[in-house]
């Protein structure tokens, strides 16, 4: 027991029941299969020897987040006992969000961003059935009075329950409310598109960096791509077969510039996962995560980037504001992967909400030394 001591009990547990799961398989008392390791409770521990076995493909690869997320949705609506909410939690949970999540996904991997979104929706209708219950009435019998309460007084999760009104009133279960969609009107305040070309620099000249934290931060800065995204992109995304190297984020490959398009080839070549199995160079992703066969979480793609000076986030509103003030909107929607709505939305943001941006940056130049074009040289 050499191997679990100084981990808590409930981390010896887990990890002491994984492997008593591969004895088992290795002797034959236990199937080989996802359904075999899906009857263990869930923990880390099992999660990691199934990505072991993914890895040395001695289980076929398959969408860990679907099925998890089904079987959240599956064990959080046993815990409902009235069968009015439960009836109305299921078409929600299951006829639209997971239809839905699938259509999107087009038989891709679910990302953990997709599978926490919904799992926030899903809550945020539970607390707002609960609330509900709580004030002696239910969703087909709420009035406007009572969801104009909820909406002032409970925060964001009001705001993300919004989702679940909106699809009731569609699904007619009450059809006397409504639940405007709140929209993005822009940021706070004039962005700076200087910091976000002097975080380009750095990232291009600074060779200390690591060479993952680099490429993943210039993708968020030029091509406005969140941390989700990036950490799902695989080696077939990158193609550097010929003399341009190209990354596809869409329907249509962006051609990468230099030294960009040098450090994608080095990224490719050399890329190593924190895996001991299966993910040695061997990995599809270009993002190698902790677990084998698996990408890094978004979230940790985040951190590394936080480190080294950049907020994901606010760089991409930057760059999608910018990059929709200089393009027709279906350009970004072929090559970024944006859906065309939000793209048109974006455009109209930058040319006409927020025409001032440009007078106040046009005065933040003139007030200063530099160039009014900033010119990355490689």
């Amino acid at each position: 027991m050499i191997l679990v001591r100084g981990l808590s009990k409930r981390m010896e547990s887990t990890f002491k029941t994984a492997v008593a799961a591969m004895i088992d398989i290795a002797k034959g008392r236990r199937p080989l299969s996802h359904e075999s390791l899906d009857e263990l409770a869930p923990s880390a521990s099992i999660e990691h020897l199934r990505s072991i076995l993914v890895a040395t493909a001695a289980l076929p690869a398959r969408d860990e987040h679907l099925i998890r997320l089904e079987r959240w949705i599956t064990d959080t609506l046993k815990e409902r006992d009235d069968a009015q909410d439960k009836e109305i939690l299921h078409r929600f949970a299951v006829w639209h969000l997971l239809r839905r999540l699938r259509a999107r996904n087009r038989g891709t991997d679910t990302t953990t961003s997709q599978a926490a979104t919904t799992r926030r929706q899903i809550r945020a209708a539970i607390a707002l059935l609960d609330w509900l219950k709580s004030r002696g009435t239910d969703l087909p019998s709420c009035r406007q009075a009572d969801l104009d309460t909820w909406i002032s007084s409970n925060g964001a999760t009001a705001r993300e329950s919004g989702s679940f009104v909106r699809w009731a009133i569609d699904q007619r279960i009450n059809r006397n409310l409504t639940f405007a969609s709140v929209r993005w009107t822009g940021p706070t305040g004039p962005l700076d598109s200087e910091e976000r070309w002097r975080q380009t620099r750095r990232l291009i000249h600074d060779h200390d960096l690591n060479d993952e934290a680099r490429f993943a931060g210039l993708v968020v800065l030029l091509y406005a791509q969140p941390s989700s995204t990036i950490s799902q992109l695989t080696t077939s995304d990158v193609d550097t077969s010929g003399d341009t190297v190209t990354l596809r984020l869409g329907r249509v490959p962006v051609a990468l510039p230099e030294p960009l398009a040098s450090l994608a080839r080095a990224l490719v070549a050399k890329r190593r996962g924190h895996a001991v199995l299966g993910d040695q160079g061997t990995s599809r992703w270009l993002f190698p995560g902790g677990r084998p066969a698996q990408p890094v979480h978004p979230a940790t793609l985040g951190r590394r980037l936080q480190r080294i000076g950049l907020q994901p986030s606010r760089a991409r509103q930057t760059a999608m504001f910018e990059l929709a003030g200089e393009l027709p909107a279906a350009i970004p929607a072929r090559t970024l992967g944006i859906h065309i709505k939000v793209a048109v939305e974006w455009q109209q943001l930058a040319a006409g909400d927020w025409a001032r941006y440009a007078a106040e940056i046009s005065r933040r130049q003139r007030a200063g030394s530099g160039a009014s074009t900033v010119r990355v040289q490689p």
